[in-house]
Formats: structure tokens, sequence, C-alpha cells
């Protein structure tokens, strides 16, 4: 009865020192959640990288290339996890090979595979670069290009990559059954 308590206590402690070092997940400052953690190596594995597949629609961009480093927010216990129970990620995507536009920037956008939830990062800076956070299980990363940001693109998309989860889906469009191959998305 009495390691019952001790461990309640433990765990209870444990989640207090988690609520009182609790910041926003989505405020970019990647390597900081809150709490004092040891240096991680912050190069994530190849099987952590999205590669973003240009579209070749606008100009500027038929070379272009992409990717966006995945790696978790570290807290006290290894990861961040959100209120909802889902990991959050750090996003570090950086575009090559891709010509300033003349006219607009060059948005960077987060959301469901679904297009339900959409959630702008932000604007690529002038090395075309920029970090943003996200804490979807399955989402995909569109690089479009604005003249004008709203809540949603409205301009043509530049490049697009999926995140490993989102790749793994049925089997049942392969195979015997197949009816569009995912290699003319530029997925492999």
């Amino acid at each position: 009865m009495r390691f019952r308590a001790l461990i309640s206590a433990l765990v209870l402690s444990a989640f207090a020192m988690t609520l009182g070092a609790w910041t926003d997940p989505f405020s970019v400052n990647p390597g900081n959640s809150g709490c004092v953690v040891d240096e991680i190596d912050s190069d994530p594995p190849a099987y952590y990288r999205i590669d973003l597949i240009t579209t070749r629609k606008v100009t500027g961009t038929r070379l272009a290339t992409g990717t966006a480093d995945v790696t978790y927010v570290p807290s006290p216990f290894g990861v961040s996890i959100s209120p909802r129970g889902t990991y959050i990620y750090d996003l570090d995507i950086q575009i090559n090979n891709a010509t300033a536009p003349r006219e607009g920037e060059y948005a960077v956008w987060v959301t469901t595979p679904d297009l339900k939830n959409v959630r702008l990062l932000g604007t690529l800076d002038e090395d075309h670069h920029i970090q943003g956070r996200v804490d979807w299980n399955k989402y995909l990363v569109v690089v479009s290009l604005e003249t004008e940001i709203g809540d949603r693109w409205s301009g043509p998309i530049v490049l697009r990559g999926m995140s490993r989860s989102g790749l793994m889906h049925t089997m049942a469009g392969h195979g015997p059954f197949e009816t569009e191959n995912c290699a003319v998305y530029g997925y492999s």
C-alpha cells in the first residue's frame, strides 16, 4: 500500500512539474520547451526528413527541391506531447534552386491530409528557410506563391511533401487493383 502511495506521489509531482514548465508549443524557439534539458543531437535521421517535391507549375521553381527536417520537441520526459496527446514536432524547412518571385512571396503551410485543418507557418526568408511546429500525426507541408496571405493558400502550389505517417495507406490501390501510380505525384 505504501508503495502505491509513493508511486502516485511521484507521478503527480512529475505531472505538476510538467504543467509548471509548460509553454506555448507553437512559439518558434526550437530547443526550448520551457524546461532545462541536456543538449541533444539536432541532426534528424534521414527517415525523419520530408522531401518536398516541385509541382513545376510556377516560373523559377521547375528545378526547385526542398526538405523539411522533422525533430521532436524535447521535454524532461523525452518528447513533448500536445494537450490532445499527439507528439509536437519542430520543422526546419529549406528550399533550394528556387528563384525569388517577381511578385508575392513563398508561404509555407501545414495541413491535415483531408485539408480540413490548415496552419500557416510563415513565409520563407531570403535564404528560402523557415522553422515552425506541428502537432498532427499525419500532415502535409505545402509551399505556395502568395500575393496576399489569408487563412488558406490561394496561390499556386510550388512544392509539397507528406509526413512519413501519411505515406502509410491501404494497398487496395496497388497491385492488381492499381488505378494510379503514387510516383506520378512524386512519391515513391
